[in-house]
Formats: C-alpha cells, structure tokens, sequence
C-alpha cells in the first residue's frame, strides 16, 4: 500500500486462525491502521490476496467486509447514543411485521437474546448514552457479532476504560473467542496483550517482522522487535559537567492524575535537569506532561512550581508560572498555518500581555529576528506564512515561540519527530544548553538514543502508571528492559 512518497505497507503476511486472539502490534506508523484498512475495504491494496476460509475475497468497502463477515470495532464508539440499545444493534436490519413496519416488539426480545447470550447485563430499551464507555463497546461488539461476523477487528478498545471495564471486555472476548470468532485486537498495553492473547504479529515502518506464540515472545523482546533497537550503547552529546545536576527543585507533582489517562504519581524535576519521559506510544508519556502543564487538568494531587504549592487550571496559568509546551502534534496544536513566522513566534510572549498590550512591531521585529539567528530558522523572511516552511523549520518556530518567553521549565513533546537528523542533533543540543542555563526540560521521544543523548534522568512509564525512573548507567538495554516491566529474557 502507497501513498504519496511512503510505502505504508510492503509484503506483509498476516494470519488469523479460528477461535483465537490475535495481537497486532507496532509504533506509530508501523502500518496497523493501513494493515486493517486494507483488509475491511476502506483502502484498497496494490498487489497481494486476502483469502477466507480458503477462498480469495476482495473488499472494497465496509459493506463487502462485514458481508464477508469482517467487522471493526473502533476506539471511539460509532454508534447512535440518542437510540435505545435495541435499535443501535439492529439499526439498517430491523425487524419488521407482515405490513412492513418496524416490529418493536421483536427488536427487543431479539436484543435481549443476544445480550443475555453474550452476558452483557443491560436494558436494551434504554438509550445507549444510559451506560459507560465500556458497556457501548460491548454492544458495538454484540452488533457485529450478531451480523454473522468471522473475524473481529476491535482497534483499540481499551484507551479510555478502567482497569475493571477491561477485564469485563476481556472476559466478552475470551467467551467470542471460544466460539470460533476470529479476533485482531490492537493495543499500546503491554500488560493486556500477556493477559488475553495468545499469539501476536509485530510491524514496524510498514513491513513484518514477525508472527509469534505468545509464550515465546517475552515483553523484552516484543519491545525490541517493535522499536527496532539494538543493545549497544550511542555516544552522548553531555559532557560529564552535565551529568550533575542543582538540588534545588523546580517542579514537586505529587499524586497528580488525569482520569482515565494517567494514574496517580510523584515526580520531582530539579533546576537544571533534563528529565527524560520513556515509555512505548500509549504509555501515558504526553498525558503526565499534560497533567503538570494543565493542558489535561489534574483531578488529584498537588503541585509546587519554585517551591510554592499552586493550582493549574489552565494553559495560561502554566504560562504565568514560566512554562512552555512543544506539543507532540505541531500542525494540530503547534503552529498556526496561516499566520507568518513572526506572528507564530510571537503568540506566547503576546498572550502573556493580554490583547490589550499590544508588542511593538520593532520589538517583534527584534524578537523574530534574534531567535530566526539563534535557531538557524531557513525562512524566506519574518513574514512568510508559517505553513510555507520544512516540519524541522516549524519545530523551530514553535520552540522560538517559548524561548522568546524565558521559560524557567519547558516540556518537549516528541521535538524532532519527522525532520531531518542535522535539524535532530541542533535541537539535542538546544536541550542541552538550555539546561546548562538552569533550565529544567521534560523531553518526551520514542527514540532511545537520543533521550541517552540529552537526559539526565528517566521516567518510566507503562498503560498509564509511572513505573520506576533511572538515574544510573543509561543504557538502551536498561531502558528497553524498564519499559517492558524488567524481565531478563
């Protein structure tokens, strides 16, 4: 599967076998989404078969899928939440009476034959917006079960459920799996994929790299088999003078959590100190920097920022107390397309002013201009639109935009994911810089190497749980061996 410049999939061999679950693993864009869009009709592929029950199929749309009893269960449940239950599970196949009307009365007793069949205790007369997130996935499952469905696709069913919500979901899929159904289940969670699967494929920038049994694939290895890393070790760009770090404290997080994204947890970050966020994606790392910068507001917990206790409600608030946060998506929550360079380096000092006090365009000028210099920004001129620009040209804008601010603590989400190595290594060494100014910097990367490059210590994380840190001989062997919950193997 092509698209423009990219080969989101190459080769790829995929079986699944009656009556088992399946685990589809892989990084971000390591080729699921296009894996199941290929096989459920929404794309259509380039070269290979699908074959079913032994005989080539085709889909080219949903409708062909699910006639040829393919059915995916999203994230995000699809259905309708101001309809009862019975009417979500038979909506476009509703029972009807000898004249052609929709029979009620056999809708619902046809929707509690299915829920009692599958265990799912609720009163389908009631609107699906009646029961929890979990509980409407379920349905969504009875659905396509009930549509003589083979295989089960469910793409991340788990993201927004507490832990009893999953272990209800589980036991819905072990009974499916037990009658022969067919399950791919995506997921980020280590811990779910042991707890219920029983084989797994792992895919990485678009091709196989294995089919395993899941007793022989220990988390070490899937972890390894999914990042593509080796154990050895890359030089640093510290120098042993960066390695020690102030005593004096700049943020205390203690209990902080955001339901249903990151559990409670304890953090101190020091004045000085590049504080490094390792976990594989979906392991909560954006979420806990959200949660201290207030993007994603703390329900428990509190906060000290210098030493004095405080509440962040908001964004703003982080911003008055001298933070700054490079977001992991800069087109969606970063720059701003179709405002200049200029202007996008200026919304955060401005911001901090009010609309009221507007800067100077001389001292914008002053500003943009220091930081295009500093950061070695390749742009035409201070007013060309920012969309105009490279992704690593735009990174630098955004970062530009805190740094004009002098933030006392800055959090860097994923700051050189998609651009070019020579634009990587500048920014490491930003990260760097900045600290040895006394600066403190969260770095958020999922590549190991270069959080070995610029951190002084790690934070693990793992299905939204802060798990342990590392202080000491960092090493890729470490990391990898912390995110998949230490095991040797």
């Amino acid at each position: 599967m092509t698209f423009p410049g990219v080969k989101a999939l190459q080769n790829v061999d995929f079986t699944l076998r009656e009556g088992e679950i399946h685990a589809l693993m892989g990084e971000n864009g390591a080729g699921k989404s296009t894996l199941i869009k290929c096989l459920t009709g929404v794309n259509d592929f380039e070269q290979g078969e699908i074959h079913m029950d032994g005989k080539p199929i085709r889909n080219h749309s949903t409708l062909d899928a699910q006639k040829n009893g393919i059915s995916t269960v999203y994230q995000e449940v699809n259905l309708c939440p101001n309809l009862s239950v019975a009417e979500n599970l038979f909506i476009g196949r509703e029972p009807l009476t000898k004249i052609g009307t929709i029979s009620r009365k056999a809708m619902l007793n046809r929707a509690r034959e299915l829920m009692q069949k599958l265990d799912i205790q609720v009163d389908v007369a009631k609107t699906l917006d009646s029961y929890s997130i979990a509980i409407q996935q379920m349905i969504a499952i009875a659905r396509a079960v009930d549509m003589d469905c083979k295989v089960l696709i469910l793409d991340e069913p788990t993201s927004s459920l507490d832990d009893k919500e999953v272990e209800k979901l589980f036991i819905l899929m072990r009974s499916l799996r037990d009658q022969g159904i067919g399950i791919i289940f995506v997921t980020h969670f280590l811990e779910q994929v042991y707890a219920v699967c029983d084989r797994i494929t792992v895919l990485r920038n678009g091709q196989l790299v294995g089919e395993y049994q899941i007793a022989d694939l220990p988390r070490l290895k899937l972890v390894a088999a999914m990042m593509g890393k080796d154990f050895d070790d890359l030089q640093s760009i510290k120098s042993k003078e960066d390695e020690a770090v102030s005593d004096e404290l700049e943020i205390e997080a203690r209990g902080l959590s955001h339901a249903r994204k990151i559990k409670p947890f304890d953090l101190d970050i020091h004045k000085g100190e590049v504080l490094g966020l390792t976990g594989l994606l979906g392991s909560g790392r954006s979420e806990l920097a959200r949660c201290i910068y207030g993007a994603d507001r703390a329900q428990t917990g509190t906060l000290k920022v210098g030493g004095k206790e405080t509440t962040i409600s908001a964004p703003i608030d982080a911003m008055r107390l001298g933070m700054g946060l490079l977001p992991d998506d800069r087109k969606a929550e970063g720059i701003v397309e179709d405002l200049s360079v200029r202007e996008n380096i200026m919304l955060a000092m401005q911001s901090l002013k009010g609309v009221r006090a507007k800067i100077p365009m001389d001292k914008q000028m002053e500003i943009t201009k220091k930081y295009i210099e500093l950061l070695e920004i390749k742009t035409p001129s201070t007013e060309t639109l920012v969309k105009q620009l490279s992704g690593g040209n735009q990174q630098k804008v955004i970062i530009a935009r805190w740094l004009a601010t002098d933030p006392d603590f800055l959090i860097l989400d994923e700051p050189t994911r998609g651009i070019d190595v020579g634009t990587k290594t500048e920014i490491q060494k930003l990260v760097v810089e900045l600290a040895r100014q006394g600066k403190s910097v969260i770095f958020i990367s999922s590549e190991i190497e270069e959080m070995l490059r610029t951190c002084n210590r790690l934070a693990v994380l793992r299905d939204g749980e802060k798990v342990g840190e590392l202080t000491e001989n960092l090493t890729q062997e470490s990391v990898m061996k912390a995110i998949a919950g230490g095991e040797r193997n």
